[in-house]
């Protein structure tokens, strides 16, 4: 029986270096003769090989930064922990493409000339290729021929029709969801109250061993004549941050925020909590020395109105909808297609990838985020 063709490529294209472009294709088709000893899953009909794999491989492990090629020391024991990390879902990643390319294919989806030869500019343009010996010299590097590209590029776009047509343009999130959602996830489109404040800060010089008992009593002393000096209106808060101040924020009189409280100690939250703006703390002790603050203004917490968060909403939840319902479209593909594995080893790995995929769906879903 005629194999129908082999099949590779990745998941999205994009237009930026030539290396990222032209690596499209993460193997080229190999001779049939390569193919009969090598063929590692058949996918109604259409089949993966080994050289495939390795191509995908490679390309993973470099996209990691890391330098090993799978086709070169199999027995490294680096090389076969970073093999076993990555080769389950490279070929859940490939079973899944084919059968979305196949769905594409069926739905009667094409690349056009047009198409094809508007993507090749806009590559050229992108990566200022001006001639046709550079473009066949950037194909060259890739070991790539335009088949191979245009194969690819048809590939990537079967899939994103698929994914779109079948799965993403049916779903919609209605009000009801919208805010069932704003109600669950209130917090998140409540804004913290926050205050803005004034400090003084008198330093307590720190020569890196035990603090001069002489230099901390004498910094207090200061901190408490310039506190007198505001509570007394002698001088208002403001020129005396500027005049006396050791912090960086004298350069603003002191100026110091908004800051939202929960961010603040448990002990300076609790400290301003019935001050008025205006109020000034007493003298606090921190590390950096002794310290007063003024009230300046206080906002209170703040919550989005539903109406406008919808938007926001809308897009969280269409997230979540969007994944759902893709894993759930494949999970049906694979349900009705014919998949038969030629490596027992590596079907076990496409079911642990399988396994690793539930997973990693149910843990953002089940998200309160």
């Amino acid at each position: 029986m005629k194999n129908r063709r082999t099949f590779t490529t990745t998941r999205r294209l994009g237009t930026g270096l030539v290396v990222g472009l032209l690596a499209l294709a993460t193997g080229v088709v190999t001779a049939r003769a390569d193919i009969i000893q090598a063929i590692i899953v058949k996918v109604n009909g259409d089949i993966f090989t080994k050289t495939d794999l390795e191509a995908r491989q490679f390309a993973a492990l470099r996209q990691k930064g890391e330098e090993f090629d799978p086709k070169v020391d199999p027995k490294n024991a680096a090389l076969k922990k970073a093999l076993d990390e990555i080769t389950p879902q490279l070929l859940v990643q490939a079973v899944d493409e084919l059968l979305l390319v196949q769905r594409g294919k069926d739905l009667g989806y094409a690349l056009t000339d047009d198409q094809f030869n508007s993507i090749v500019d806009n590559i050229k343009k992108s990566n200022h290729i001006e001639t046709q010996a550079q473009w066949d010299e950037a194909l060259k590097q890739e070991h790539m021929t335009m088949a191979d590209l245009r194969d690819s590029l048809e590939n990537q776009m079967l899939m994103t029709r698929v994914e779109q047509n079948e799965v993403f343009d049916r779903i919609a999130v209605s009000d009801q969801e919208a805010k069932q959602y704003y109600e669950s996830h209130l917090a998140a489109f409540t804004a913290p109250p926050q205050v803005t404040l004034r400090e003084i800060l008198v330093a307590v010089p720190d020569t890196g061993k035990t603090i001069s008992v002489g230099a901390d009593d004498a910094a207090k002393a200061k901190a408490e004549e310039v506190r007198k000096r505001i509570m007394s209106g002698q001088e208002s808060f403001e020129k005396a941050a500027a005049a006396e101040s050791d912090s960086p924020s004298k350069a603003n009189a002191g100026l110091i925020g908004p800051l939202n409280v929960p961010d603040l100690s448990a002990g300076i939250q609790k400290l301003l909590a019935d001050m008025k703006p205006g109020d000034v703390t007493p003298i606090l002790r921190t590390p950096r020395g002794y310290q007063i603050l003024q009230l300046v203004s206080r906002t209170p917490a703040k919550v989005t109105p539903f109406d406008k968060a919808r938007e926001q909403i809308s897009g969280r939840v269409f997230t979540k909808k969007r994944q759902e319902a893709f894993a759930a479209y494949l999970k049906k593909l694979r349900s009705q297609a014919i998949i038969q594995w030629e490596n027992a080893p590596l079907e076990k790995a496409y079911e642990e990838g399988l396994k690793q995929g539930d997973q990693a769906l149910m843990g953002p879903l089940s998200s309160s985020s």
